[in-house]
């Protein structure tokens, strides 16, 4: 019987039945404000974050000719920083590292480039946090840098994996998503 075809011979189960939805419109109202309470005090809990943003590879095939860039204004170039890149990766990955150029450009114009290895796995298997077959790496490569000036820095990533002979893979499979996070040196 829903709440509209109550009659009122029939008070106490319609009583009930208007309890019952009222009920479940109060709850749902706390599902919605315990969701925002948790994520605003996630947000809210990582005050040494300047900056973190991950990009999806598309179809998880990251081709060497593909660059993904990140522009990150930086507020404070005293304050000391640790960068981090984030790479998401499938278990079917067949390989334990990953390379990667980057290429900052300054808030001048001037540029420099670097080249990373991402380790992502050793004897024991996969190194990052799992969840099936996903794998989340934060890969630590700088530690306590400042930047020389305020201003907008872009940071460019390329894909740098090389096999045997090959100067490079062309095609890398398995690269779901990769990403930069700058925080505040503790």
């Amino acid at each position: 019987m829903s709440y509209n075809t109550c009659k009122t011979g029939d008070s106490s189960l319609c009583t009930g039945l208007r309890n019952t939805r009222i009920t479940s419109m109060n709850m749902t109202k706390y599902a919605y404000l315990l969701a925002f309470f948790v994520i605003s005090l996630l947000c809210a809990c990582d005050s040494s974050r300047i900056f973190e943003e991950n990009k999806e590879i598309v179809n998880g095939v990251w081709n060497v000719n593909d660059t993904i860039s990140f522009e990150v204004e930086i507020a404070d170039s005293a304050a000391p920083v640790n960068m981090y890149l984030n790479v998401r990766n499938a278990g079917m990955y067949q390989y334990e590292n990953l390379f990667m150029f980057i290429t900052t450009t300054f808030p001048n114009g001037r540029t420099h480039k670097d080249t990373v290895e991402c380790i992502l796995a050793d004897q024991n298997g996969w190194l990052g946090d799992g969840l099936g077959e996903i794998f989340d790496n934060q890969i630590l490569f700088r530690r306590r840098v400042t930047f020389p000036l305020n201003g907008k820095y872009i940071f460019s990533l390329e894909q740098a994996h090389r096999f045997g002979d090959e100067p490079f893979i062309e095609n890398l499979p398995f690269i779901i998503d990769v990403g930069m996070r700058i925080e505040y040196s503790k």
